[in-house]
């Protein structure tokens, strides 16, 4: 689909490009809505995300290490806000200010992220106390309250599935990319299959290093990263192991950041979102969508102040990510199949094409989204409570009612389509 259709609005543009005409403007519109959530709430994933994974992991990673040099520390959840305000500053300063350097610092950062693997990898084979093979490879644990082990594994796999949805951040920068039908698809693809084969190999060092799965669960610090790295080297070597993730993080929410930003800027510019029109706007001097970088940034900020009344609350909105992403992806490559299958002539040449194979490949696809949908609206343990129940399967509901109601007042007035001015130009 990035190869056919490389364009910043990603899977709202391909279902409206490849479902059927009468359709189109409608899942397009809702594709819309429901893509929306998934990058901010990513972004957001420092702090949590999800998981944390954006502006509120750094800052909670942060706090973890004040916590090993301090043990009388104790971590609020407003420092954590603040801290989220300050990547978020970071994020915008650089993604407004030094966007034309942002393909060199694409470049660092793959340099700094395969150093900062192999250095970890190194330092977690050569000191840290290792575990039997056997407790590795054939040892199970449910911690989780479930009645079995593969019950307990179907909703354990959401945080795995969550560390690898950024795959598509890059095809939401396509319409900055030299020959994006070739060169986006193949990021894609060498992207996760490398990265891939190196997060299971982190993977196997971290789980030999852990000599307690409970005590690593429940360190202080609340990563279990960290944990082992108490376990492996002095305070010193903690904090250089932690910056050298913290930097490639760091810098991974500025680039995500740019690719939400182009994401909410092609959505406005199709008229899918209010204010379009100021959202939609490129700033004539930096030739980037200024207000829509803005726009993301202030939302993430918003987004954080949740956290300081209620986490679960905030959590809710953060585990909408794998949810929401699902259904895009269901939705797109559902379009794609239908395309394949009944008009194929009028695909759009590529110049990815995967041959025989390529619509076996979006049937597992397609089955595996649906799949990943299912278990990701569960909760994470038993007994449930209101603390840690699933929210996400209420706001997921509560986006398509909102978006249906938007869609009848205005979309299907104002929402054009990216169909319509791909129809037009080839005209």
């Amino acid at each position: 689909m990035a190869s056919m259709a490389p364009t910043s609005g990603g899977q709202y543009h391909w279902v409206s490009e490849f479902s059927a005409p009468r359709y189109q403007r409608f899942l397009s519109y809702i594709t819309g809505r429901y893509a929306l959530p998934c990058p901010l709430c990513h972004l957001h994933k420092l702090t949590e995300a999800g998981s944390a994974s954006g502006s509120f992991l750094t800052g909670t990673i942060i706090q973890g290490l004040i916590s090993i040099r301090n043990p009388n520390y104790n971590p609020e959840a407003w420092q954590g806000t603040l801290f989220v305000f300050a990547m978020v500053l970071v994020i915008y300063i650089f993604n407004v200010y030094a966007a034309d350097l942002m393909p060199i610092l694409n470049n660092l950062l793959m340099v700094l992220h395969m150093v900062s693997w192999a250095v970890i990898v190194i330092v977690l084979w050569a000191m840290a106390p290792h575990q039997p093979a056997r407790a590795v490879f054939a040892q199970w644990t449910n911690l989780g309250g479930w009645h079995s082990m593969g019950l307990s594994v179907m909703v354990g796999q959401i945080s795995a599935i969550y560390g690898s949805m950024s795959s598509d951040a890059t095809a939401h920068m396509s319409e900055e990319v030299k020959d994006a039908g070739r060169n986006v698809p193949m990021a894609i693809a060498w992207g996760f299959f490398s990265n891939g084969i190196m997060a299971i190999i982190l993977l196997i060092a971290y789980l030999f290093s852990i000599p307690s799965l409970e005590d690593a669960l429940d360190d202080t610090t609340g990563f279990p990263f960290l944990y082992v790295f108490k376990n492996t080297t002095s305070t010193a070597g903690i904090n250089g192991l932690t910056a050298i993730i913290l930097l490639p993080v760091i810098f991974s929410n500025i680039m995500f950041n740019a690719s939400t930003s182009r994401q909410t800027f092609a959505f406005a510019r199709d008229k899918g979102l209010p204010f379009a029109s100021w959202i939609s706007k490129v700033d004539p001097k930096r030739k980037i969508p200024v207000n829509a970088i803005a726009l993301s940034s202030i939302i993430s900020c918003l987004l954080s102040l949740i956290n300081i009344g209620s986490s679960a609350a905030f959590n809710a909105i953060i585990s909408l990510n794998v949810a929401a992403s699902m259904y895009t992806y269901i939705i797109s490559i559902s379009c794609v199949i239908y395309r394949k299958i009944w008009y194929p002539d009028t695909l759009p040449p590529r110049r990815w094409d995967m041959g025989r194979v390529g619509l076996p490949v979006n049937v597992i696809g397609l089955l595996y989204c649906c799949f990943a949908l299912f278990w990701s609206l569960w909760p994470s343990e038993l007994p449930v409570t209101l603390d840690n129940f699933n929210w996400s399967v209420v706001i997921f509901v509560g986006i398509f009612v909102v978006s249906l109601v938007m869609y009848v007042v205005k979309g299907r007035t104002e929402y054009v389509g990216p169909a319509a001015s791909v129809q037009k130009t080839g005209d």
